[in-house]
């Protein structure tokens, strides 16, 4: 199978490690990639958020899926452009991309559908946020509506901080100011084909920037997969995934359904789990960073059928996803200064020796090649690399995982030192 993968992240990296761990002879291409994509999947060059040209190469080259990793080309409809020319792609069209691309139009289908949230109230003044803050109080969460690479949040009990979050946002639109939730976060992955649903398996992960959850919002520093804690609560994660589909996912399809904009693609849960239950505190559109470089390494069933059942309409005939044993976690090499001001165009060193350790793979996000033959890869951007390990328990993938990380160098850089150290204990 031809597959070309939209995008330039650790999520896309993911997304062709699983899809090349198949070794079913798939021809896969990404655009624009990386330098560690271009190890592992043919590098072309498409205008990503331009749907006619991404729908002119797929149908010139033959390609017979097209997966679309990041927010910005679902929302411009790269899917829609896809589909009037008959090809199958992995996305929701514009449309019902607002899901993730709209924070208020998220809370209106979330309230059509009977799912259960906090409450929210869309701000388009200061005086607007001031009202809210005095009605729904501290701690204050403010949401900017629109894209914003996840860092449009903050979580406060600092009313001038979250005022002055919001009167960030407020030039380009309303932001949505939400009730304080309380209790561990979880985030869920849905496939659907705008009918059925299949899960993955459960994730958590660490958004703040550095240890004990200390620092600024971040687009997610670390993660692990599965989560045997939900067993306490939940009576094991068969049951809790069971119950999110059940009340969350489900409605949620349908609802879109019904509004004539069905939802082809990954649905992503972002839920917290409060002393009332189960509560979403947002969706996404697509694949999460960094959660999938953790469900799709203990992924058995092959991730091409899953993603081509879903962009055909043939997602019914799936049983549900297999996953092994095996726990993985995944911690971020960012550069200096990230989240507010990353230093880039620093070499990186050290990435074969870290590969080298049994189940470790290296998932590249912001990384380039050397300016010259045989030097070292440098880092473009904010998160610039995932460690991700694989192992038989918790304690032996973070064992894995730092001593990789251990053997990367990038001067100035930084990482979460207690990924997964709550279920290692």
């Amino acid at each position: 199978m031809k597959i070309l993968v939209l995008g330039s992240g650790a999520r896309e990296h993911a997304i062709i490690l699983a899809l090349k761990a198949e070794d079913a002879g798939h021809e896969l291409l990404c655009s624009p990639g990386n330098a560690g994509i271009a190890a592992d999947a043919t590098l072309v060059t498409v205008d990503q958020l331009d749907g006619r040209a991404v729908a002119a190469y797929a149908d010139e080259h033959g390609v017979d899926l097209v997966v679309i990793g990041p927010e910005a080309p679902l929302v411009a409809g790269v899917a829609d452009a896809l589909r009037e020319r008959g090809i199958p792609v992995f996305g929701p069209g514009k449309a019902a991309a607002q899901l993730e691309g709209s924070k208020a139009f998220a809370k209106r289908i979330m309230d059509a559908a009977g799912v259960p949230t906090g409450r929210a109230v869309r701000a388009a003044s200061v005086a607007e946020v001031e009202a809210a803050f005095d009605d729904l109080g501290a701690p204050y969460v403010v949401k900017a509506d629109g894209l914003a690479a996840g860092k449009g949040v903050i979580v406060t009990s600092d009313r001038a901080e979250a005022l002055a979050h919001a009167s960030q946002y407020l030039p380009a639109g309303p932001v949505l100011v939400e009730e304080f939730l309380s209790g561990p976060e979880v985030s869920l992955f849905f496939l659907s084909d705008g009918d059925t649903v299949r899960a993955l398996s459960p994730a958590q992960d660490f958004k703040r920037a550095f240890d004990g959850d200390a620092g600024p919002n971040t687009g997610g520093m670390g993660a692990y997969s599965p989560l045997p804690w939900l067993g306490e609560q939940f009576g094991g994660e068969r049951a809790f995934v069971d119950l999110v589909t059940e009340k969350v996912a489900l409605p949620v399809i349908r609802r879109l359904d019904a509004e004539g904009t069905p939802f082809i693609g990954l649905l992503y849960a972002g839920l917290i789990l409060t002393p009332a239950g189960v509560k979403v505190i947002e969706f996404n559109a697509r694949f999460g960073d960094p959660e999938t470089q953790v469900v799709l390494p203990r992924l058995r069933t092959p991730l091409s059928q899953l993603l081509l059942a879903a962009a055909s309409g043939n997602l019914e005939a799936q049983p549900q996803p297999e996953f092994a044993d095996d726990v993985a976690i995944t911690v971020v090499l960012a550069s200096e200064g990230y989240p507010e001001a990353p230093q880039t165009g620093r070499q990186i060193s050290g990435l074969a020796d870290a590969a080298g350790i049994e189940g470790v793979r290296i998932v590249h996000a912001a990384t380039a090649g050397p300016d010259a033959p045989g030097g070292d890869l440098v880092a473009t951007g904010g998160r610039v690399l995932n460690v991700v390990a694989v192992g038989s328990d918790f304690a032996d993938a973070r064992t894995r995982a730092y001593e990789a990380m251990g053997r990367i160098g990038l001067d100035g850089a930084h990482y979460r030192r207690d990924i997964a150290a709550a279920v290692a204990e």
